[in-house]
């Protein structure tokens, strides 16, 4: 017979398990197996992931043979004005550093989605015409209408030898006369040739290309021009120039059409590009402005150099200078902003007479010269831009520097113009919030800005450095930059109302019909918002705050991106590595929030009170008689769970009233995925319990969370 006796608080079954320690295991341990759902939740990801190589291991860290391959340009570009038209040419070296021969490379050609014959065009569904506005019906009419169609002539090597090319949608081909070897397998110094007439290694070649910007308010892309309400323009210029597709292990060439949800996969190399503007513009631009003195005033040089060591953001160009230059119509007079930057994957660049510009040095460690941080916008901006643009750009590459690795390039720039939320390039990102007419503007606003200028500049850590493939995984970028993100914004002020940080703001989408994976492809996403950038997010905070830890977790993240900096990082090893530097086995965490559309739905199925009976105590002898004296009481919590296995937590409230918060690894559930219960021993009487009382799991229903049940509402929570 049982020492124990049940109380009367609920329905209780009149038996125990004969033994203490039994009650601590899993309800119906004995048939567990059993009753265990189909799906095994805690069963390795080994057969999702691909397996481990010479060039991505086991542990999630590139391998001793790792591979990527490497492209320089030298682009001297001209913005027509009168016709609104981009003209370049375009000198590339691309360097085979796979093992593959190569008969034939892919360029992108993103310019060709503004084409009525793209497939981006082609395949877009009927808008909701009971909805429809004007704006938008416009819009609809000039994508049939608007060719902003690259196009391409004299694609040639560059001893003048005439190269075959295909267009094909948004990409190129070019054939090659003979195969390019890989340079580890075939190295020399004779200008990419081997000895003896073995096939070249690196490739020179060259071509010349143009097509028409497009007006933003018009056919909307994520570059183009802006004309302002005294027709002063704003160009901000981005994927525009011809550049070579990925080539990697894991996919070959990387040439998914372009339809303008999945981003870009690039590879490293150098850039040195002119860009010809008409001398009243103020360019900004990716790298650093290598001729100064001939495209800046003396006084501007002066300011610039001033900057550097400047505590506060310092106008290079003024209010008052902007003014004057937006006056000027243009004289047909020009004006060659020259860049260089080193080891980036893209390039992009404003020109407009409206800027205004401003700048200050942040020392960044190991680093002869101060990170240039800077903003440009028009005076529709101030004053919001002027006070708080360039400061954020500085406490982005502070933060993010601190919790990943420092920000290795010489400049960081926001600009105002072009696109309605933010775009990010290396080293330079386009920002929209402005403030109303009048200079007025709401929190709302202010946070807006200040978070989309962090997750903008963010993105130069994910994925401008930890180079993933944006076509394919969108979360890879967005999602880790947006997690990032919210830690800034806390680091800038504690109560920031951060978009994507609490569980409970995904609860919503979780339940929704309108999922898919968030291991799908980029183009494929029903609600890229919710399933690219904040999911992904909140499940890494989740990670980190409840299933990880702090440091475990912080230490996990900066080992993969300091891992994968300036290499191409793909899903497995971002899973392998949080799993490796954490020493915790995620693999039912990612299959369930990555791979699934599950969501997380734990309750309390009953609470029953048990108390020792003093006459079996007695009866067992003398030496029980302490566990009598103890006055313990013996609770055992019966709990469900849908969906996503995930840890429990548990706020006790007793009669005296005190709390006492439980956490429990989601390893309880290992046995049953579907049912445990768990014993509570404790000295005070039980008055009642909260399972997840401060929302940190996204579990989809809180109505089932507490004992005694709280009808037709939420439990009242404790911080």
């Amino acid at each position: 017979m049982s020492p124990f006796s049940a109380s009367s608080r609920g329905a209780v079954s009149p038996r125990l398990l004969f033994l203490l320690g039994l009650v601590c295991l899993t309800a119906g341990a004995f048939t567990a197996r059993a009753q265990q759902q189909a799906v095994d939740r805690f069963a390795q990801l080994r057969e999702a992931m691909p397996s481990p190589s010479t060039y991505r291991t086991a542990s999630g860290a590139p391998g001793h043979e790792y591979w990527q391959q490497n492209v320089s340009y030298k682009i001297d570009v001209k913005l027509d004005l009168p016709n609104q038209r981009l003209i370049g040419h375009e000198e590339i070296r691309y360097v085979n550093n796979s093992p593959d021969n190569l008969t034939y490379l892919w360029l992108h050609l993103e310019p060709n989605r503004r084409t009525p014959e793209s497939h981006s065009n082609l395949s877009r569904t009927a808008p909701d015409m009971e909805t429809l506005s004007l704006r938008r019906m416009t819009s609809e009419w000039q994508k049939d209408q608007f060719d902003g169609s690259c196009k391409i002539e004299n694609v040639r090597l560059a001893d003048g030898t005439p190269l075959k090319w295909t267009v094909v949608g948004t990409t190129m081909r070019i054939d090659l006369p003979k195969p390019l070897a890989p340079v580890n397998h075939a190295r020399s110094l004779n200008g990419g040739s081997g000895p003896g007439g073995r096939a070249p290694q690196w490739m020179d070649f060259e071509l010349d290309w143009s097509y028409e910007i497009n007006n933003v308010s018009k056919v909307r892309a994520r570059s183009g021009m802006e004309v302002l309400k005294d027709g002063a323009k704003i160009f901000g210029i981005a994927q525009w120039f011809p550049r070579l597709c990925a080539y990697t292990d894991y996919t070959g060439w990387q040439h998914k059409e372009f339809l303008g949800g999945g981003e870009f996969a690039l590879e490293f190399g150098n850039y040195d590009v002119s860009i010809t503007v008409p001398s009243h513009h103020t360019v900004a631009s990716t790298g650093v402005l290598m001729n100064s003195t001939k495209v800046l005033s003396a006084v501007q040089q002066q300011r610039l150099s001033a900057a550097k060591a400047a505590s506060e953001p310092m106008l290079i160009v003024t209010r008052e200078e902007a003014d004057e230059l937006r006056k000027l119509a243009g004289d047909g007079s020009m004006k060659t902003w020259r860049y260089s930057a080193q080891n980036v994957r893209d390039f992009a660049w404003g020109s407009s007479p409206a800027f205004l510009w401003d700048a200050m040095g942040y020392p960044v460690n190991g680093q002869k010269e101060p990170v240039m941080c800077m903003s440009y916008w028009p005076r529709e901006g101030d004053p919001l831009w002027g006070e708080l643009s360039t400061k954020a750009v500085a406490h982005t590459v502070e933060v993010y520097g601190r919790r990943l690795f420092d920000y290795p390039y010489p400049v960081a720039i926001s600009v105002n113009g072009v696109v309605g939320g933010g775009m990010e390039y290396p080293m330079l990102c386009f920002n929209g919030p402005r403030p109303q007419p009048d200079g007025s503007y709401t929190d709302r606003l202010r946070y807006g800005l200040i978070s989309i200028i962090i997750h903008e500049v963010g993105h130069n850590w994910f994925p401008m450095i930890v180079n993933s493939d944006e076509r394919q995984w969108a979360w890879m970028d967005e999602g880790l930059n947006t997690f990032v993100q919210s830690l800034a914004e806390r680091e800038w002020e504690k109560d920031y109302p951060s978009r994507a940080a609490k569980s409970q703001q995904i609860v919503g989408y979780m339940k929704s019909d309108r999922q898919v994976p968030i291991m799908s492809n980029a183009d494929t996403l029903l609600n890229g918002g919710a399933n690219a950038y904040n999911k992904p997010s909140i499940a890494l905070n989740i990670l980190r705050d409840t299933v990880i830890g702090n440091e475990g977790f912080d230490f996990a993240l900066k080992t993969y991106a300091q891992r994968w900096k300036f290499k191409r990082p793909e899903p497995a090893d971002f899973f392998r590595t949080m799993e490796d530097a954490s020493g915790v086995d995620l693999d039912w965490f990612f299959r369930g929030w990555f791979y699934t559309t599950d969501h997380v739905d734990q309750a309390i199925a009953d609470v029953k009170s048990y108390q020792l009976n003093p006459a079996e105590v007695e009866a067992r002898g003398p030496d029980q008689q302490a566990v009598l004296d103890s006055k313990l009481r013996w609770y055992v919590v019966d709990l469900t769970s849908k969906g996503i296995p995930m840890p429990v937590i548990l706020q006790l409230e007793y009669l005296d009233g005190t709390t006492e918060m439980v956490r429990l690894p989601v390893e309880i559930w290992r046995k049953n995925a579907q049912k445990v219960s768990r014993l509570i021993t404790c000295d005070r009487e039980l008055k009642g319990v909260v399972l997840d009382p401060l929302q940190e799991i996204a579990d989809v229903n809180h109505g089932d969370n507490s004992w005694p049940a709280i009808p037709s509402e939420a439990p009242q929570l404790q911080e």
